[in-house]
């Protein structure tokens, strides 16, 4: 059966990039993989971490629903500080647990990943890796700072239904595949993000569009200057 969630291109990769909070170059090798050749060494391949379904027809959005939280995963693990190359690895192990499919964006990853991640860690005896995993009331839990990333997705079946874009501090921008065709919304009073950035981009009185919308203007400023810092904000 067909879902939106997972085979609806609604995103570049540079929109994606915005609204997690990364930038897109790197937001473009956990999507796409990468191929480096260093002079005199081998060539490292690295193949991608989340969902891509690629461009068609000129049409350059190629994330889905799904891939934009895998991203918003990803963007919680870069948040611990720990190497890329570390990461890459603690992301692979949680891809590769079991048979689920799309596990970063999974019930899974929060009933199982802790534990696969502090196991392996153990067995391989990577001191880094743990550091990615703690033990809270005597179970093993992520880190807080992945913690605080996780808390931001919902999810209705073994999969995401609707994320909390992580790029702003306060949680005001929502996503939903099937509503807006999946551009964020504001969560207090319903406005497509699109529609607001484009008027206010125009050259129109940000307290002229927040009133329209009935969108706090607080939310309006901090959610533009997030996604597009060089943006006018005013």
């Amino acid at each position: 059966m067909s879902d939106p969630r997972f085979d609806r291109r609604l995103y570049t990769v540079t929109g994606a990039a915005r609204y997690v909070g990364m930038p897109p170059s790197t937001l473009e090798t956990w999507a796409r993989g990468y191929e480096r050749r260093p002079q005199g060494r081998p060539t490292v391949r690295q193949g991608p971490v989340i969902t891509s379904l690629g461009t068609a027809d000129g049409d350059r959005r190629a994330i889905p629903f799904i891939g934009l939280v895998e991203a918003a995963v990803v963007q919680a693990f870069r948040q611990t500080g720990l190497p890329l190359q570390r990461i890459r690895r603690a992301l692979e192990v949680l891809v590769n647990q079991g048979e689920l499919e799309h596990v970063l964006a999974s019930t899974k990853l929060f009933s199982d990943g802790a534990n696969v991640l502090y196991d392996y860690a153990a067995s391989e005896n990577d001191l880094q890796l743990r550091l990615l995993t703690v033990v809270s009331s005597g179970q093993r839990v992520f880190h807080e700072v992945i913690q605080q990333y996780l808390t931001r997705i919902t999810f209705g079946d073994d999969w995401a239904t609707e994320l909390i874009l992580p790029v702003t501090e306060r949680p005001l921008l929502r996503v939903v595949a099937d509503v807006a065709g999946g551009d964020p919304v504001f969560m207090h009073g319903g406005a497509p993000l699109s529609a607001v950035h484009s008027r206010i981009a125009g050259g129109e009185p940000m307290e002229s569009v927040a009133a329209d919308y009935e969108v706090p203007i607080d939310d309006i400023a901090e959610s533009l200057h997030a996604i597009w810092p060089a943006a006018r904000a005013a």
